[in-house]
């Protein structure tokens, strides 16, 4: 990879116009064609109870911004104070700095927030397992905030409820939002298939992406010719597995995908 590639950032809006001007910030060509998009819920209903009863858990897991962005707008139409609406307030479990921030910006307490450490050397359940375990046990409840997919069937790893569950403590699972295939223009597709082999490196945040990344181009699309940066093993394996012929990992944070983007060959 050399500093004159372009990035294609992957993520659902409203991330990826953040994350294309910082990249540009830092003085890297960016580009935003989201893989995912993100829709409200078919049901608030099991949200909202979950919103009005925050006091009664423990803790609230957030499995990204997303999660954390549709929860506490709900909380704030609602009517709902998200920085001081109950009292003890639920610590708030994140699997990254990523999902943090978005907490910070949308008014939780910076002291109810638990993360993996900043040196994990990976942001996800396994990584913060290791910092909240103590928190759970019998009597305990843990508030899980996740995504669906597009027909509002619950997705995603079970590892940490699991290990909450082995604990004793209960844990309830709510859907704040779905991924669904965004739609393909000619353009759009015009410019997929352009950047698969012009150098530009696809900046993937999710191995979904990676499969609606398919299913825009066909199975028949070669993607040998194209370049990716992973921000985790799982997804860096799907991007091969797809085919891309040259996959790098790094963390998912800003100075590390600009020193990955910088220094690769």
């Amino acid at each position: 990879m050399s500093d004159a590639a372009r990035v294609i950032v992957t993520r659902a809006q409203p991330e990826a116009s953040r994350w294309v001007s910082d990249l540009r910030a830092r003085g890297i060509a960016a580009l935003a064609l989201p893989l995912l998009e993100i829709a409200d819920p078919l049901d608030w209903t099991p949200v909202d109870a979950a919103a009005r009863q925050l006091a009664q858990y423990a803790a609230v897991m957030f499995v990204s911004g997303n999660a954390a962005r549709f929860f506490c707008g709900r909380m704030a139409a609602l009517g709902l104070d998200v920085g001081a609406r109950c009292d003890p307030f639920p610590r708030a479990w994140t699997p990254g700095p990523g999902t943090a921030r978005a907490l910070l910006r949308l008014g939780w307490p910076a002291s109810r927030i638990d993360q993996p450490p900043a040196d994990a050397p990976r942001f996800d359940s396994e990584s913060l397992w290791s910092v909240v375990q103590a928190q759970v046990g019998a009597g305990r409840r843990v508030l899980f905030v996740r995504g669906a997919d597009a027909r509002g069937a619950g997705s995603g790893r079970d590892w940490l409820a699991d290990r909450v569950q082995q604990t004793g403590a209960q844990i309830t699972q709510v859907q704040t939002y779905r991924r669904m295939l965004p739609h393909c223009t000619p353009a759009t597709r015009a410019l997929a298939a352009q950047a698969l082999g012009d150098g530009s490196i696809w900046l993937l945040s999710s191995a979904e992406a990676v499969a609606n990344l398919r299913q825009w181009l066909g199975a028949a699309t070669p993607l040998a010719p194209a370049r990716a940066l992973a921000t985790h093993p799982r997804i860096a394996l799907a991007a091969r597995q797809a085919g891309f012929g040259q996959v790098g990992q790094c963390a998912p944070q800003l100075d590390a995908v600009e020193r990955s983007i910088k220094s690769a060959p």
